[in-house]
């Protein structure tokens, strides 16, 4: 699994610490919902068929963490390149919907479909016109990121149940270059976390070799374990379980049946992935296990929540960058309807 959906599973880590703060020029105000919609739109066809690479930086409580990152078009094809720069090296590389993660250290290689929206991207975040149902589009300004002009932009939530967030989008292309979350009030608005480029390069050449070249070649994955996770699309309901309640702003994106390597043969996990628009929220349910699951647990670190809990017979998980009590009320909703 990416290291967006590892998450869950160990609450890793996330490495950072708090970027710079950026001089923005003077141009508040509330964008027009067309407009708004048109910097959106820019936002979402630069990120999926620009051609770009560059060195990205993840920032939270302290730490850093930075990756090569690079994405490329041919006609219909996407190409997708992540590497680590530090801490535990690892390896992202995607052809469409078909991801290897490489780890050298452990010499393992996990083969998988991409998952949903948000999982793990090239940009520091994307946009979906959805988000500007629960979200102000505001302008703040101007602002210079990795050596280019951008507009800033606040996505104000319209309730608690979700965080703000500062944009940085390219004047020229409409990328993302920039992405604070920004806590609550009650957080005296601190910026939680934050994902920028320190260095890029826009219409760059497309490079495809740099993907398709270590797939081909065996002697790239030779003396490596691979891992091929079970994944099978389902539907919430076909599984048994629903939402009672739905949580506010937040739809149904994706779900899916997927195994746990380290639970044992035959142990599965449902995922349920939710969004906003601009975040998401993954559910997790399984079969509870003494043995694994050992003591329930309410945790959060830098902008990402994890609530995790016994409902009777499973074991229930929710994580997701958003407050905790937006998760308690997916908790408290979740329920078994066919035993």
């Amino acid at each position: 699994m990416h290291y967006r959906v590892l998450r869950w599973v160990s609450v890793l880590a996330l490495v950072s610490c708090v970027l710079p703060s950026v001089a923005v020029a003077a141009e508040p105000g509330a964008v027009p919902p067309s407009e708004a919609k048109a910097w959106v739109d820019r936002m979402r066809a630069a990120a999926s068929s620009g051609n770009y690479q560059g060195t990205m930086v993840f920032s939270v409580g302290g730490t850093m963490s930075s990756s090569r990152v690079g994405h490329y078009t041919v006609g219909d094809q996407t190409y997708e390149v992540l590497e680590a720069l530090d801490g535990r090296q690892q390896r992202i590389l995607r052809h469409n919907d078909a991801v290897h993660t490489l780890w050298p250290q452990s010499r393992v290689v996990v083969i998988e479909k991409r998952e949903t929206r948000g999982a793990w991207s090239t940009t520091p975040q994307e946009v979906d016109p959805q988000a500007l149902e629960h979200y102000e589009f505001r302008r703040e300004g101007y602002a210079r990121i990795a050596g280019r002009d951008t507009a800033v932009f606040l996505l104000e939530p319209r309730d608690v149940l979700r965080y703000a967030q500062r944009l940085w989008a390219d004047r020229a292309t409409g990328l993302m270059l920039r992405a604070d979350v920004i806590g609550q009030a009650s957080d005296g608005r601190q910026v939680l976390e934050s994902t920028a480029f320190s260095e890029i390069n826009i219409g760059v050449r497309p490079q495809p070799e740099a993907v398709l070249q270590p797939l081909r070649n065996p002697r790239q994955l030779e003396g490596y374990r691979v891992v091929r996770p079970q994944q099978q699309s389902t539907e919430l309901e076909a599984e048994g379980w629903a939402l009672a309640r739905p949580v506010r702003g937040f739809t149904l994106d994706r779900c899916v049946r997927r195994g746990i390597e380290t639970a044992g043969e035959g142990a599965q996990v449902l995922q349920a992935v939710f969004s906003d628009g601009l975040t998401h929220v993954s559910l997790f349910i399984e079969p509870f296990k003494p043995e694994r699951h050992r003591g329930e647990l309410q945790a959060q670190q830098g902008a990402t929540s994890t609530l995790m809990l016994r409902r009777g017979k499973h074991w229930i998980t929710v994580v997701g960058d958003v407050p905790a009590t937006t998760l308690k009320l997916f908790a408290a909703a979740v329920e078994l309807r066919n035993p």
